[in-house]
């Protein structure tokens, strides 16, 4: 099987990249330089109709969003490996579900966070900003509760779920949400960020 993963350096891309070396699949990586606009070519617009990374192509055929490559990387290849759960237990519920979390419910508040505090100074918004805060402060007592008796994100074993939520969390810190409030997710978080697999070069 052919994959090739479309990314640049620190995008949504990242993820999928450490996931792959994370399941130790053989890939293409090539590099779309979004500075420069080349996710607006035809020939990428073919394969990403969004005119964005990531996107990823098994045997030439196209998938795009995040999400969707890095489920697809763990129910395919990742039960295998001990890095996803089967398909019908407990596991495997809460694993769509927090991946769900992150990108839907999280990923929206830290949106708008971005939105007011990143975005062209018309869009800028201190009371927003402190809004899509508060908001995500509450989100990540959330997920400091579940950390708190647990080590990982599904119980003792380390998951693709870390990697996929950790990856979320750790860009909304950069953005400036509230995570160093939070004991649990920080314990966490160092953890996720000490793989082996999120140390790749270039990224």
């Amino acid at each position: 099987m052919s994959i090739v993963l479309y990314w640049y350096p620190l995008s949504s891309a990242t993820a999928v990249a450490c996931a792959l070396a994370e399941l130790g699949l053989p890939h293409e990586r090539v590099k779309i330089d979004i500075r420069t606009g080349e996710q607006h070519r035809p020939d990428y617009l073919a394969l990403n109709p969004n005119g964005k990374v990531p996107t990823l192509t098994v045997d030439g055929a196209p998938m795009f969003e995040s999400l969707a490559i890095q489920l697809w990387l763990g129910e395919t290849y990742g039960v295998e490996r001990g890095l996803w759960p089967v398909v019908g237990t407990p596991e495997h519920l809460q694993a769509l579900s927090w991946c769900a979390w992150a990108y839907v419910s999280y990923g929206a508040v830290l949106t708008r966070l971005h939105r007011s505090t990143q975005a062209e100074e018309a869009l800028r918004s201190n009371a927003h900003a402190d809004a899509a805060r508060a908001e995500l402060n509450g989100l990540l007592a959330l997920l400091d509760t579940r950390l708190a008796s647990q080590p990982w994100m599904l119980g003792d074993a380390y998951s693709l779920v870390d990697l996929l939520v950790g990856a979320v969390i750790g860009y909304s810190a950069y953005v400036g949400a509230p995570v160093a409030d939070h004991v649990h997710v920080q314990r966490w978080m160092g953890q996720v960020q000490a793989r082996p697999a999120m140390q790749i070069e270039g990224l």
